[in-house]
């Protein structure tokens, strides 16, 4: 009987990058613009969710390879074998991209603690702020992923609203694997919303440098390049790892369309702006533990999601510029890149206190990431075919075709979007 109590263990053990990754695409902009599909477009919208999550799990796979094969994130890899635009350009968008997430996520988490406890909704912003910057700066590599892969668990908030709802399940069935398109700028704004935060930029880097993080923190571990015996294990790691969490972003993705779509969409409030409003506006429809639920969730996601994003940023400018990076540096050893992260988090923390509505910016944040996604997704198909940076790890077959639709369709959406605006 003892496999029963060391499955769920080793399980648990085999998660890492994948997860967290996963997990964090379920941030206060992402719970925005599920909330606000749900509410605009009902059922019929789910088939993303399902459409995007093979996709989804091509273009992380194949970030998290990179990673492990070369022991360089993407930023790294295009310092070294892509021309300086290139670089500066893919850094660039980022770096934009991710300080408009970073300012409507803290904004969100600080709107949504004010509609459970009340208090300053800034105030609260800075507070959440100072914790996520406090806990990678001073956290050990090891105990901060831990607590990242445990702070996960706050997504299943969703799971537990969905059960105090009631869900019209033969509906939910026809939206999931009928999808019904509307040819408006509405809707295709929307699908780019929803790709955009299903299919972001941020994740693509965080991913990669956590696989070549992990073999500089661990001293078993060596770049594939170098050490071939052991890519089987650790490429089948990579696999399992990104599955699960892509299968949990895209399901917890799910639930928050059907919440919002049962409750909100059936009852015709279809204007949701934010995701404090949509767990405001559950208080009346579906009760005041669902309201709960939904609006702790929010600040859960939002602790996971902030350090990710304004990781990712410090790690792109790192590499980049060739610092020493890496949350399992000291911060005495890593000054340049603890200051791009401590800096990424403040600047999007003033957000809040522009004129610039970082509220509103969740749903416009989404449609950004979609966009600057684009070229990147090109940029990593490059590389992950490149016998120069991957060896013989390129992209299989299956992978490649898989991720190459994953950009066409990227690319296809935001056109449409752009041409039905116009």
């Amino acid at each position: 009987m003892r496999w029963l109590y060391r499955y769920p263990i080793n399980f648990w053990r085999r998660l890492g990058p994948g997860l967290i990754t996963g997990a964090a695409d379920d941030d206060p902009s992402g719970i925005a613009t599920y909330s606000q599909v749900g509410a605009q477009f009902g059922y019929g919208i789910g088939w993303t969710m399902l459409f995007s999550f093979p996709l989804m799990c091509a273009i992380q796979e194949i970030s998290a390879r990179i990673g492990r094969t070369t022991a360089y994130g993407l930023a790294g890899n295009l310092r070294l074998y892509y021309p300086i635009n290139i670089l500066r350009a893919m850094v660039v968008l980022l770096l934009i991209a991710n300080t408009i997430n970073l300012g409507a996520d803290l904004g969100a988490m600080g709107a949504a603690l004010q509609l459970v406890i009340g208090g300053n909704p800034k105030l609260w912003a800075i507070l959440f702020g100072i914790v996520c910057v406090a806990a990678q700066v001073f956290f050990d590599y090891r105990r901060y992923i831990t607590i990242l892969k445990w702070t996960t668990l706050s997504l299943f908030a969703y799971v537990g609203v969905v059960l105090i709802v009631h869900m019209p399940w033969e509906k939910v069935a026809t939206g999931l694997f009928i999808p019904h398109v509307q040819l408006n700028a509405s809707y295709f704004a929307a699908i780019v919303a929803v790709f955009g935060t299903t299919i972001s930029p941020y994740l693509f880097f965080w991913q990669s440098t956590q696989e070549a993080e992990d073999v500089i923190a661990n001293p078993n571990a060596q770049p594939l390049l170098v050490a071939p015996e052991q890519a089987t294990s650790e490429l089948r790691r990579i696999r399992f790892d990104t599955l699960i969490g892509m299968a949990f972003s895209n399901l917890i993705g799910l639930f928050i369309i059907l919440t919002t779509a049962a409750t909100l969409n059936a009852h015709g409030i279809t204007d949701i702006q934010t995701s404090s409003q949509a767990a405001e506006a559950l208080r009346p429809i579906a009760g005041p533990l669902a309201f709960l639920i939904f609006a702790l969730g929010i600040v859960g996601t939002g602790l996971l999601a902030v350090p990710i994003l304004a990781a990712s940023s410090a790690y792109a400018v790192g590499e980049a510029l060739n610092w020493h990076i890496g949350l399992g540096r000291r911060p005495r050893e890593a000054r340049a890149f603890y200051t791009t992260l401590i800096c990424a988090t403040m600047i999007g923390l003033l957000i809040n206190f522009t004129s610039i509505d970082p509220i509103k910016a969740l749903f416009w944040a989404a449609i950004l990431n979609g966009i600057v996604a684009v070229p990147m997704m090109f940029v990593m198909m490059h590389m992950a075919t490149d016998r120069r940076i991957m060896g013989n790890y390129t992209a299989s077959l299956p992978l490649k075709t898989l991720g190459w639709l994953s950009t066409l369709v990227m690319t296809a959406v935001v056109a449409a979007m752009f041409v039905t605006m116009f």
